[in-house]
C-alpha cells in the first residue's frame, strides 16, 4: 500500500491526479479521509512542481555496439530507456498495475473477449510533423506480430487473427479470447511509428518528449525536447537527455558521485550502504517482479536431459546465493519468472531446496560427464560474475564439475543470450502471467530463451487466456509453473529489487515494480531542481 500511496501522492504534486482523485483513490485503499488530508498535505510540503530545463543525465549498464533504435529489438537498458524518451505507447501500466491510456485513449472488448477496439486520440503529433492516425497503429501491430518479425514483442502478438482501422477505431480480431489484451499493449516493444516502422524501424521517429539527436549504440544516446509533444505538461521536463553508456559498476558510481550523471541504474547490492553515504545521494529500491536467472537451453546437449537440467536446478544453494549476491534486497527464486508480486500467484508450490545428494543422483542418471561451460558477465545481471562462482562451488559439492567463463559486456546480448546454450540473464517482469510466459516460454515466443517447447505448457496458457474464473484461472497457472519448474531450462535463483540511484537535485523519480529506473521513463519525468 505505501508504494500506492507514494505513486497516488507523487501524482498530486506533478499535476497528474486532483486532490479529489487523490482522495477518492486513498480512501478507496482503506484509509480514513482525515489521514488521506494529512498525507495530501505533507506531499504538498515535500514535492514541488516540475521545473523546466536543463541537460538530465544517466549512466546506465547493459548497452552494446550492436544496440538498435528498432524498437523491436532491445535488450538492455539504454535503448529501452531511450525509447521511453522518443517513442510513445498505446497504453501503460502504472505502479499499481492500472492501464494509463496514452495514444489510445480507451478500449473496450466484446463479450466474449475475442474482439477489442481501441480508440486512438486525435492530434498527437510525430516528430516528422505528420498526425498519429489508426494506420499508424495498425502498421506498427502488424509489423510486431508478423511471423516473420524478430520482434521481442511477437510472442505475445501471435494470437491476433486481424488489425483493421475504422474511422478512429483500431479493432483488434483474436483467434482466441485474451482478458489480458489491454496489458499485452503495454509492452514497451510496441512504440507507434510512422507506417508503423515498416519503412525504415531504426529511423528513431516517434511521437515521445524528445526528439533524437544522438545515437551511438554502446557509447551514448541524446534528445532535445519535443516542443509539439502531447503531454507536455506530464513528461519531458529536461531540455535535454543524455544516456551515457556504463557498463562497470564502480565507474558508473564514481560517474553519479562526480555529477558526471544525475542518476544511475544496477546499483549492486553488495554496495548499497556505501552509495548511501554519499552526500545527496538517494538510493530509489522497489521490490517487483524482476529476476536473475541461468539459462539452459532445452534443445542442446547435455541440457536436452531433463535429468542433467534437474542436477544442475538441485545443486544451486538459493540461501547461500540470496544472502551473498543480493543482501536482502530480493527473494528466493523456485524456477519459474513468476512470484507473488503478480495477480493469480499460487503461494503453494513447493520450494525447491539445496539437496546435493539428489542433484548427484540426477547427474549420475543423466550419464553426463566431465565439465559444463557456463557463460556469465558483469552486465547479465548486478553479481553475476560472483553469483557464477558461487554455483560452481555448490555444484562441486554434487559432484558437478561447472566452468565459469566471464564474458565481455559489450556483445554479451548479442553473441551470448539466445545463441549459447548455458548463460546469465535477468527478466524484468512483465504486467501479467500470460505476458511473462508469453514472451519468453511459449513453443512460439520469439524470445524463448530456454528453447523450452512443451505442448501441454501451450495448451493450458492458451486456456488460461480465455477464461474469466479467477479460481480457475489460478489453477491453470499454478499448473503451468509447476511444469515449468519440474521440466524447463530456466533455473531462477532469485527475484531482485531494482536499485537505481539519484543525484542532488533530481526529483519527479517514482518507484516502479516492473522495471528500472521508474519503468525506462526516469529521464522522460524527471527533472532537476534549480
Amino acid at each position: 500500500m505505501s508504494q500506492e500511496l507514494d505513486y497516488l501522492s507523487r501524482g498530486v504534486a506533478t499535476g497528474r491526479l486532483s486532490r479529489r482523485e487523490f482522495l477518492g483513490r486513498a480512501t478507496a485503499l482503506g484509509l480514513s479521509a482525515t489521514f488521506a488530508n494529512s498525507l495530501l498535505a505533507g506531499a504538498g510540503e515535500a514535492q514541488t512542481a516540475p521545473q523546466s530545463g536543463g541537460i538530465l543525465k544517466a549512466g546506465l549498464q547493459g548497452g552494446g555496439a550492436t544496440d538498435s533504435l528498432d524498437p523491436a529489438l532491445p535488450a538492455g537498458a539504454p535503448p529501452i530507456t531511450f525509447g521511453r524518451c522518443w517513442g510513445e505507447v498505446l497504453m501503460e501500466v502504472t505502479p499499481d498495475n492500472r492501464i494509463e491510456y496514452r495514444i489510445a485513449e480507451e478500449i473496450a472488448a466484446s463479450k466474449d473477449v475475442k474482439t477489442w477496439t481501441l480508440k486512438i486520440r486525435k492530434e498527437i503529433q510525430f516528430h516528422n510533423g505528420k498526425e498519429v492516425t489508426p494506420q499508424d497503429v495498425v502498421a506498427t501491430l502488424e509489423r510486431h506480430s508478423n511471423k516473420e518479425s524478430k520482434s521481442g514483442a511477437l510472442g505475445i502478438l501471435r494470437g491476433i487473427e486481424t488489425i483493421k482501422a475504422h474511422g478512429r477505431d483500431v479493432v483488434i480480431t483474436l483467434k482466441e479470447p485474451n482478458v489480458d489484451l489491454p496489458y499485452l499493449m503495454t509492452d514497451y516493444h510496441l512504440i507507434i511509428q510512422p507506417n508503423g516502422g515498416k519503412d525504415d524501424p531504426a529511423a528513431g521517429i516517434g511521437a515521445g518528449p524528445y526528439k533524437v539527436t544522438v545515437n551511438e549504440p554502446g557509447v551514448r544516446h541524446g534528445g532535445e525536447k519535443f516542443k509539439d509533444y502531447w503531454q507536455g505538461d506530464k513528461l519531458g521536463h529536461a531540455d535535454q537527455i543524455e544516456i551515457i553508456v556504463v557498463n562497470d559498476a564502480t565507474a558508473r558510481i564514481a560517474a553519479l558521485q562526480g555529477n558526471q550523471v544525475h542518476m544511475i541504474n544496477r546499483v549492486e547490492p553488495k554496495v548499497v550502504d556505501l552509495v548511501k553515504q554519499v552526500p545527496g545521494v538517494t538510493i530509489q529500491n522497489v521490490t517487483g517482479r524482476g529476476c536473475y536467472l541461468f539459462n539452459m537451453f532445452c534443445d542442446t546437449a547435455p541440457f536436452d536431459n531433463n535429468d542433467l537440467r534437474m542436477a544442475l536446478k538441485l545443486a544451486l544453494d538459493r540461501e547461500q546465493m540470496l544472502d551473498k549476491i543480493l543482501r536482502g534486497y530480493g527473494a528466493i527464486g523456485n524456477d519459474f519468472p513468476v512470484n507473488d508480486a503478480y495477480p493469480l500467484f499460487s503461494a503453494d508450490v513447493e520450494q525447491r531446496a539445496f539437496d546435493p545428494d539428489q542433484a548427484k543422483f540426477h547427474y549420475q542418471k543423466s550419464g553426463h560427464s566431465g565439465p559444463i561451460l557456463l557463460r556469465t558477465s558483469d552486465v547479465a545481471f548486478p553479481g553475476a560474475v560472483d553469483a557464477a562462482q558461487l554455483y560452481q562451488q555448490s555444484c562441486a559439492q554434487a559432484g558437478i564439475t561447472l566452468e565459469v567463463k566471464r564474458e565481455p559486456g559489450d556483445g554479451y546480448w548479442t553473441e551470448v543470450w539466445q545463441k549459447q546454450p548455458f548463460y546469465a540473464s535477468y527478466w524484468t517482469g512483465r504486467s501479467t502471467q500470460d505476458q511473462m510466459y508469453s514472451s519468453a516460454y511459449l513453443s512460439t515466443a520469439e524470445w524463448n530463451d530456454t528453447h523450452f517447447f512443451n505442448e501441454k505448457f501451450d495448451k493450458l496458457l492458451i486456456e488460461a487466456r480465455a477464461e474469466r474464473d479467477q479460481d480457475k484461472r489460478t489453477n491453470l497457472y499454478r499448473e503451468m509453473a509447476i511444469i515449468l519448474r519440474d521440466e524447463g531450462g530456466v533455473i531462477v535463483p532469485f527475484f531482485n529489487q531494482f536499485i537505481d540511484a539519484t543525484g542532488p537535485g533530481v526529483k519527479g523519480f517514482v518507484k516502479h515494480p516492473a522495471r528500472d529506473m521508474c519503468n525506462g521513463y526516469a529521464l522522460a519525468q524527471c527533472w532537476l531542481e534549480a
